[in-house]
């Protein structure tokens, strides 16, 4: 029986390329096919993203977070790539959206906020070192918790930031992260060392199941309410596609720049692509009316961007090679 498990998972392992791109597959086709069922899918994002992440955060000995903090160059990296040159790409990249409000919110509200959730999985799954992105997590939320007001008012006007509430963010970031992670927590501090053990090698076989099934979910209770609005999202579809490789080259850049090593700069070029589209959702779902194209700009995002951190699983640690 164990043996048997262990073979499914050294294939899963291997094939997991394939296997996320046949479950966005399979969630396009459900999504198209049942459109019913995609509010039901919809309020099961955060439940699959909170599994997702308890299990990546369960891999990650929490006695090393301590240790991550200390290595200030990636925190200066991660920080000044997401905060200081990520928000001169976006405001380059939103200008061609400016003349429609509702397209330029939402392209500013996924692009300016940095992922705090599933980037851990693949820039892990990468290579890259996510115990580092793990203790950098905190700070990146909190940032954009603070800056985000202060670049829409710079980039959108001040009605944009009239209209902006904290609290769905504020809220998304207290389930899929906190509860997650705390669990994670108690169950490494609690849990007699076997059971501890046993429980980790379960999560973590299960992980490409896991992440197979949430990007099943977001893509089949997305999909259809995008493809209603194709017309008007084909607009912001290049924009998206265009930030995925000028991202992933500025962070390559700061990598550099800062002297990581190979784990830490694949980290750094993931956090650089990845955006906070699943936590920024509810915040442009709590916009007035006249805001009601915005949420499917973000899911859109989220489209491309799923796509996007499939293939860099694979391209990534072959063009940052380890020393």
């Amino acid at each position: 029986m164990l043996g048997g498990m262990g073979g499914a998972v050294r294939w899963w392992d291997r094939h997991q390329i394939a296997l996320y791109l046949a479950a966005i597959a399979a969630g396009i086709l459900v999504g198209l096919a049942v459109p019913a069922w995609a509010h039901v899918l919809e309020l099961a994002i955060n439940a699959v993203l909170g599994l997702l992440l308890y299990a990546t955060f369960l891999g990650v000995p929490f006695t090393s977070i301590g240790r991550a903090f200390r290595v200030w160059r990636f925190l200066g990296a991660v920080l000044i790539l997401n905060f200081v040159l990520m928000p001169v790409v976006v405001f380059g990249l939103s200008r061609f959206v400016a003349q429609d409000q509702a397209l330029l919110v939402g392209v500013l509200l996924v692009l300016l906020t940095p992922c705090v959730d599933y980037v851990i999985v693949f820039s892990g799954l990468a290579g890259g070192a996510r115990e580092r992105l793990l203790a950098a997590t905190p700070l990146l939320m909190l940032l954009q918790i603070l800056l985000l007001p202060l670049y829409l008012w710079v980039m959108a006007g001040v009605e944009l930031v009239s209209a902006f509430d904290v609290r769905p963010f504020v809220e998304a970031f207290l389930l899929v992260i906190v509860l997650p992670l705390t669990a994670a927590a108690l169950t490494q501090m609690l849990a007699t060392e076997p059971r501890r053990d046993a429980i980790e090698r379960g999560m973590l076989a299960a992980m490409v199941p896991l992440m197979m099934l949430t990007l099943a979910v977001v893509v089949a209770s997305q999909i259809f309410t995008v493809t209603g609005s194709l017309t008007q999202l084909l607009t912001v579809a290049p924009l998206f596609i265009a930030f995925v490789p000028i991202a992933a080259l500025v962070g390559t850049i700061v990598g550099r720049l800062f002297r990581l090593d190979a784990a830490g700069r694949r980290a750094a070029v993931f956090s650089g692509v990845a955006r906070n589209s699943l936590v920024v959702l509810p915040l442009a779902l709590a916009l007035p009316a006249s805001f009601a194209l915005t949420p499917l700009v973000v899911v859109t995002q989220t489209l491309v961007e799923l796509i996007a951190m499939v293939v860099m699983v694979s391209v990534v640690p072959r063009l940052i090679r380890a020393r």
